[in-house]
C-alpha cells in the first residue's frame, strides 16, 4: 500500500455532500448485523440446536470477520472506486443478512453471518480514510456524523430485534433478523454515484506499506486499545441481553435495555470526537471512559434487576472509547493514505484480539452455567484498556515512528511500482 500527498482541484459542494451522505447511511449500517444477534441469542440457539459454546461461536464470529475481511480494504480500494467498492460490500450485506435468517443449520448460519459481516469490515477500515481524503479539514465533525449514525442503527437493531420476533411468534427471529438487509440496500444507491475523485498528476509520491507499520510502537498500542474497547462492546452487544433473561428479565425488556445502551452512544458518538481532536482532553476522557465501565458492570454484578438502567447507561457511556480511537485514528497519522493503513492495521489487529472476548464468555458460561467468567474479562480488560490508552493519548505521529513512511520516496529513489489504495482511479508509483 502507497501513500501520496499531492495538491488536488477543490471539490464542488455537491459532490461532498453525496460522499456525506454516503458515509452516514454506511454509518447506520456497521453495527445492525451485529447488535441484532444478542437480544435473539436464546431464540437462535433454540432454533438451529446449538449449545451455549456454539452461540459463543456465533457472538464472536462477526468480530472475526470484521478482522479477516478489514484486511481486504486497502487492496480492493487499490483497484476500483472506494465508493465502488463500499456499494459490493454493503449488497454483500444484505445477501448474507437474508441468507442467515433463512438458514436451516448453524453451518450456514454461520456463513450467512460471514456474508453480512462484509459492509460492516470494509465500513470499519475505509471510513476514516475516507473522511479525511474528502473531509482533510472537517475530520471531527464526519466522524461524529457516521459515528452517530452508527449509534443510532445499533439502537435500532438492539431495541427492536426481540420486539419484532415477538410480535411475529414462532420463527419470529428469522425476520427479526432479516428485515435490516432493507438499510443496507439504500446505503448502496448513494455510493454508485459518487463520482471518481480527481487525483494531482504532480507531485512526490511517498511510499507507505501496512506491514512496515508493525515496526511502530504506537501502532502495537492502537492495536491493543482497540482490541480491548472492542472486547468491552462486543460482551455487551452478544451477552448483556441474554445474562439479563437468565436473571429472570423478559426477552422483550433485556433488549430494550441493550437498545438503551446502544441510545447513549448516540450523543456520545456525537460529541466525543470534537473534544478528543483536543490533545489535552483526551486523557481525561479515557479516564472517564474507563471509570464508567467499571460502574456499569459492577451494578449489572451485584444488582442486576435494580436500576438496571443506570448500569446501563453508564455503559453506554464507557463505550465512548470507541469514538475516541475513531478519532485518534486521524490524528496519529499526517495522510489520508497513511490514516488508510493505520485504520486497517489497528482495526485487523484489533477485532483479532477482541474476538476471545465473546467466545471466552461463551465457553466459561458452558462450563460453569454462571456469569463469573464474564465479569472476570471485562473488570480485567478495563485496567488494561487504561494503561493502554494513556500511551495512546500522547501526541505523536505513526508517520514518524516508521523510517522512510513520512519521507517517502522524497529521495527520488526507485523501486517496484505499485497502484496507490484509495486513488479513484487507481495511479500508479514508486515504491521504496
Amino acid at each position: 500500500m502507497t501513500a501520496t500527498a499531492p495538491p488536488r482541484p477543490p471539490v464542488p459542494r455537491r459532490v461532498l455532500l453525496l460522499v456525506g451522505v454516503a458515509i452516514v447511511l454506511t454509518g447506520l449500517n456497521l453495527r445492525t448485523a451485529v447488535n441484532s444477534v444478542g437480544p435473539v441469542l436464546q431464540e437462535i440457539e433454540d432454533g438451529l440446536g446449538v449449545s451455549s459454546a456454539a452461540a459463543g461461536v456465533i457472538t464472536t464470529l462477526p468480530v472475526l470477520c470484521f478482522a479477516a475481511l478489514g484486511f481486504a480494504g486497502p487492496p480492493l480500494a487499490a483497484r476500483f472506486r472506494d465508493g465502488h467498492v463500499l456499494a459490493a460490500a454493503l449488497l454483500m450485506m444484505a445477501l448474507g443478512l437474508l441468507g442467515r435468517a433463512a438458514a436451516g443449520s448453524f453451518a450456514l448460519f454461520l456463513l450467512g453471518t460471514a456474508a453480512a459481516m462484509t459492509g460492516g469490515a470494509l465500513g470499519n477500515v475505509m471510513l476514516p480514510s475516507l473522511v479525511k481524503r474528502w473531509f482533510p479539514t472537517r475530520t471531527g465533525l464526519l466522524v461524529s456524523a457516521y459515528g452517530t449514525a452508527m449509534a443510532i442503527g445499533g439502537a435500532l437493531a438492539s431495541g427492536s430485534t426481540a420486539a419484532i420476533a415477538g410480535r411475529i411468534g414462532e420463527g419470529g427471529w428469522r425476520w427479526a433478523l432479516a428485515v435490516w438487509a432493507v438499510l443496507a440496500l439504500v446505503a448502496v444507491v448513494p455510493w454508485l454515484a459518487v463520482p471518481a475523485q480527481p487525483v494531482a498528476a504532480t507531485g512526490r509520491p511517498a511510499s507507505v506499506r501496512m506491514r512496515s507499520l508493525l515496526h511502530s510502537r504506537l501502532t502495537w498500542a492502537m492495536i491493543v486499545v482497540f482490541g480491548l474497547q472492542s472486547t468491552q462492546a462486543y460482551i455487551i452487544i452478544g451477552w448483556t441481553a441474554q445474562y439479563l433473561r437468565d436473571q429472570g428479565m423478559s426477552a422483550s425488556s433485556a433488549g430494550l435495555l441493550v437498545g438503551l445502551n446502544a441510545v447513549i452512544s448516540i450523543p456520545v458518538n456525537a460529541l466525543v470526537p470534537p473534544l478528543a481532536v483536543r490533545q489535552r482532553l483526551q486523557r481525561p476522557l479515557l479516564v472517564s471512559f474507563v471509570c464508567f465501565l467499571v460502574a456499569g458492570w459492577s451494578g449489572l454484578a451485584v444488582a442486576p434487576l435494580t436500576a438496571t438502567w443506570v448500569w446501563v447507561v453508564l455503559l453506554g457511556l464507557g463505550l465512548g472509547t470507541f469514538a475516541m480511537v475513531l478519532t485518534l485514528m486521524g490524528l496519529r497519522a499526517r495522510t489520508p493514505e497513511s490514516t488508510a493503513a493505520l485504520s486497517t492495521v489497528t482495526q485487523g489487529g484489533g477485532y483479532v484480539l477482541a474476538a476471545a472476548g465473546p467466545l471466552l464468555v461463551g465457553v466459561l458460561r458452558g462450563s460453569t452455567g454462571g456469569y463469573t467468567g464474564m465479569f472476570v474479562v471485562v473488570f480485567a480488560g478495563a485496567v488494561l484498556l487504561l494503561l493502554a490508552g494513556w500511551g495512546v493519548c500522547r501526541e505523536r505521529y505513526v508517520d514518524d515512528e516508521v523510517a522512510g513512511l513520512a519521507a517517502g520516496a522524497a529521495d527520488g529513489s526507485s523501486g517496484p511500482t505499485v497502484e496507490v489504495a484509495g486513488a479513484e482511479p487507481p495511479v500508479v508509483v514508486t515504491e521504496r
